[in-house]
């Protein structure tokens, strides 16, 4: 890239990609403020133009990814829910003593056994999304303002 970048441009890069952690006060603030941010910026500076693009489509491929591995998780769920008709699950004896409706899945002692599995395996990939999604916001923040073209890693193209 052969044209200078000034320091408002840099800034307001970093403040494109930095402005994703308002998710943690405003809902869709991750989406809404770099929406502004690049919408009122983009003709008039290419580099904010191509940062703003990048902040984006990383943000709504992490909701892509998040949403796939909550959805994962739902096959899971469906099995564990035959216990849930069973009222002896819950402690006291009910629908399944008063009309011999026998719908019974044997488990080990522990009841939610079968629900720690999923709930394990999304929420270390929630987790794991979390953690990606914070260290390289940072990564970009700190690279978009030294002034060098930053590219996240895992991202669709939403915005070309």
């Amino acid at each position: 890239m052969a044209t200078t970048i000034t320091k408002h441009e840099r800034n307001l890069s970093a403040i494109i990609h930095a402005s994703m952690f308002s998710k943690y006060f405003i809902p869709f603030g991750n989406f809404i403020l770099p929406l502004i941010l690049w919408t009122a910026n983009k003709k008039e500076h290419a580099f904010v133009d191509y940062n703003g693009k990048q902040a984006l489509n990383f943000q709504i491929s992490m909701l892509l990814y998040s949403i796939v591995a909550g959805l994962v998780t739902i096959p899971f769920f469906i099995g564990f829910w035959p216990d849930l008709f069973d009222w002896n699950f819950f402690g006291f004896h009910g629908l399944s003593d008063l009309n011999n409706l026998n719908i019974h899945i044997d488990s080990d002692d522990f009841r939610l056994g079968r629900l720690i599995w999923p709930v394990g395996i999304s929420g270390f990939l929630q987790v794991a999304l979390a953690v990606v999604n914070i260290v390289f916001t940072i990564l970009a923040t700190i690279r978009t303002n030294e002034g060098e073209y930053f590219k996240y890693p895992f991202t669709i193209k939403f915005i070309k």
